[in-house]
């Protein structure tokens, strides 16, 4: 993933910092325990349930998107083939040489000799004249790579978390057009509807064109509004049992009319009957129902757009780890948003830079110029669940406490200037520096990217999808 998300948190505070109240097993400053619910921030609003966009304005406001936003996609807008010139430009600008040094986990540096290797598995000798495209169906949670290798390389400050050749996730369900294969046919290079990439031949099955296309446009559908669920276990299937599916996930429903009573040796009574793809003995794509307990966070049809729910959401990801590029089956800052925003029906482009610069919903956009004084009324202003942009990061907007900003946010780092500080000959309070490392709820204007530059210095947008 591309310089997506935030790495780095450091945090500038005064004294107030660790005032009589705030949480006491935490050390992120100002933190009360009672903000660690969705309720604290619930209970002051007073337009919580008040629907902010319908269903129909939703799919008008994800037309917008696609037209406004180059790295999205209408699948169904991509042609029946590419030419040489324009599949080399795709797999040239998906698996482009990192122009940093990258190193293995064990501190060797990636040599120009292995950096040709991963080229000579991008195959591009094979491109053709002419490369029809076919189109499949996700069939397992997996990784979306800038390289078609499983290998795991690091920036130099060795950050382990942080797999550079890592870029998102595909879950089940989704649609792709398969593009291109590696020299080894192992992988292959596909594109969703905001992201190209590599991923294993394995974990998808190609369909007719058509076929797959309407498979996410079936009705009814169930829609996962947990932070994940799972299907029932059935020994009888595998491939479809215990399936990890992700928030915002759309699976088509079936009924007991089609399917009987008796489902992988379980009565569907009690739970979510969805049509899941599989992939047939001949490697082509098929289709088989699944089970999904009624206990389980689902929803029939995507959750209203309210910000109560928008609240809610955010905090089923609460405390889950940090995962970059989805790595970890889990996600990171704006893997996290789209998420939230995926249960409601609302689509949005991968990458930070893409979202904050993005002219879809309403944007109220800084200057390098731009003063505190600006900002901060615009803080002012926002409203819950809003997104907070600065470089290479994305944050929820919850509300104020004590005329304090809050926002919740999958962060890795945490760090700030501490009072704590007993040498009174110090030029400077010390920096703390310890880890968040998952979905975190932190104060916001207090924040600083380091000693002689504040958060408030780089937030360059704030966006409300109203």
């Amino acid at each position: 993933m591309k310089l997506s998300c935030c790495f780095l948190l450091v945090v500038c505070l005064s004294a107030l910092c660790f005032q009589q109240g705030a949480y006491a097993e935490s050390d992120i400053p100002l933190l009360k325990t009672e903000q660690l619910h969705a309720r604290y921030w619930l209970q002051q609003l007073t337009d919580a349930n008040t629907v902010l966009l319908n269903q129909a304005q939703i799919s008008a406001r994800n037309v917008q998107t696609y037209a406004q936003q180059a790295s999205m996609t209408e699948l169904a807008s991509l042609p029946a083939s590419f030419s040489a010139a324009a599949l080399t430009a795709i797999i040239v600008n998906a698996s482009a040489n990192a122009d940093q040094p990258r190193f293995y986990s064990d501190g060797r540096a990636v040599s120009a000799a292995q950096w040709q290797a991963y080229q000579q598995r991008l195959n591009t000798d094979a491109v053709r004249a002419s490369n029809p495209l076919q189109f499949a169906l996700v069939l397992t949670r997996t990784a979306l790579r800038s390289m078609p290798t499983n290998d795991r390389v690091h920036n130099q400050n060795m950050a382990l978390d942080l797999d550079r050749f890592q870029e998102t996730a595909l879950f089940p369900g989704e649609a792709v057009a398969v593009l291109h294969h590696s020299r080894d046919q192992q992988w292959w290079l596909v594109q969703n509807y905001h992201y190209i990439g590599w991923v294993q031949a394995n974990d998808l099955a190609i369909g007719p064109r058509e076929q797959v296309l309407a498979y996410s446009k079936q009705t009814p559908f169930l829609v996962v509004t947990g932070a994940r669920a799972y299907t029932s276990f059935t020994p009888e299937l595998p491939a479809i049992s215990a399936l990890l599916l992700d928030m915002g996930s759309r699976l088509p429903l079936m009924s007991s009319n089609e399917t009987g009573h008796n489902v992988h040796g379980q009565n569907p009574h009690a739970s979510y009957i969805v049509k899941l793809p599989i992939k047939n003995v001949d490697g082509s794509l098929g289709f088989s129902p699944a089970l999904i307990a009624r206990q389980q966070d689902v929803s029939l049809g995507y959750l209203p757009y309210t910000p109560a729910n928008i609240v809610q959401q955010a905090f089923k990801f609460l405390g889950d780890r940090y995962g970059w590029g989805h790595d970890y089956d889990s996600r990171d800052c704006t893997g996290f948003i789209i998420e939230i925003y995926r249960s409601f029906g609302i689509d949005m482009p991968r990458n930070s830079g893409q979202q904050g610069e993005g002219g879809y919903g309403r944007n109220v956009l800084f200057s390098p110029q731009s003063s505190h004084t600006e900002k901060l009324a615009a803080l002012n202003q926002a409203a819950v669940g809003d997104l907070i942009y600065r470089p290479g990061h994305v944050m929820l907007y919850l509300g104020a406490a004590n005329g304090e900003p809050f926002v919740i946010h999958s962060v890795h780092e945490l760090a700030y200037f501490s009072d704590t500080n007993t040498d009174t000959t110090a030029a400077k309070p010390v920096l703390y520096q310890g880890v968040l490392n998952g979905v975190a709820v932190t104060p916001l204007t207090p924040l600083q990217l380091t000693a002689n530059s504040s958060y408030l210095d780089k937030i360059y947008a704030i966006k409300s999808l109203r």
